[in-house]
């Protein structure tokens, strides 16, 4: 466990408890958070002398504590097979797990069919898309009524898309009606979407957001994180969700010391601290 003070603590100090385990994650953690530990122990180490200006850390001083941490090359490649496989980039999955000799955690012949549902939503052919889902895994939509829901719901918008009003109609009344009395929160989407239908131009609508793109993304997603849960994958890959802590991390770290930072991600470029 790391102990870093960041809540009110005797009006004097803030503080924070963070363990390990939580942050690191599965095999391939300890690789990402090489730097957000440095960052975070050394936000530990300022607090620690009570500083009241900043403390100024060269490049030089940095790129030290950066060289003293050991990474395994095994849990970098864990890493992007990781990111490779959430993402559902099978051809590059492939090719990198012949290239490193990292397995994946999954049959890759899986991402091929969750790519396809996710591919039939964007599309805008969502019964297509319940039917593969189904033909993957029935238990799926059976045991997830707000995902079931929310497709039913994302057929309704394209019926209302192709200006197919009394079939929008008919559909909203037989298929989702019944699942609106039952559960408010699903009542209260499909009053939103039906007055879709009240609109000649969706532009003047304060729910024309439905009609973008956006929104068929959402649906794609929320089925492609439903289908990795099933296969017991977790459905965000870890690269984002450290990059975040980093930043967090930094943020942090700048109220207290002036040092060698990174400022873009895509880059991974240090710069010289301004002092």
């Amino acid at each position: 466990m790391v102990d870093i003070n960041l809540k009110k603590k005797e009006g004097k100090r803030n503080y924070l408890v963070f363990r390990e385990s939580e942050i690191n994650g599965n095999e391939g953690g300890d690789a990402l958070m090489s730097l957000f530990w440095i960052v975070i122990r050394q936000l530990a180490e300022i607090e620690a002398t009570m500083a009241t200006s900043k403390k100024v850390i060269t490049r030089e001083e940095w790129e030290k504590k950066l060289n003293d941490v050991m990474i395994r090359k095994e849990d970098m490649n864990k890493l992007v097979m990781n990111f490779l496989v959430t993402e559902g980039y099978v051809d590059a999955a492939e090719k990198f797990r012949m290239e490193s000799g990292t397995e994946p955690d999954i049959d890759l012949a899986t991402i091929t069919d969750r790519m396809a549902v996710k591919k039939a939503v964007q599309c805008g052919n969502v019964e297509d898309a319940i039917e593969k889902v189904n033909d993957l895994n029935p238990e799926i939509l059976d045991t997830n009524p707000q995902l079931f829901f929310h497709l039913q719901q994302q057929r309704l918008i394209e019926l209302i898309r192709n200006g197919k009003v009394e079939e929008a109609l008919e559909f909203a009344q037989e298929e989702l009606a019944p699942r609106g009395e039952e559960n408010q929160s699903f009542l209260e989407e499909l009053e939103k979407t039906v007055a879709l239908l009240a609109f000649e131009d969706v532009s003047n609508c304060p729910v024309g957001d439905l009609l973008d793109i956006s929104q068929r993304l959402k649906t794609a997603s929320e089925v492609n994180a439903a289908i990795l849960t099933s296969q017991s994958h977790e459905k965000d890959p870890k690269l984002p969700s450290l990059l975040k802590m980093l930043i967090w991390a930094q943020s942090q770290l700048d109220e207290k010391a002036a040092y060698p930072r990174i400022n873009d991600l895509s880059t991974a470029t240090l710069e010289d601290p301004a002092v």
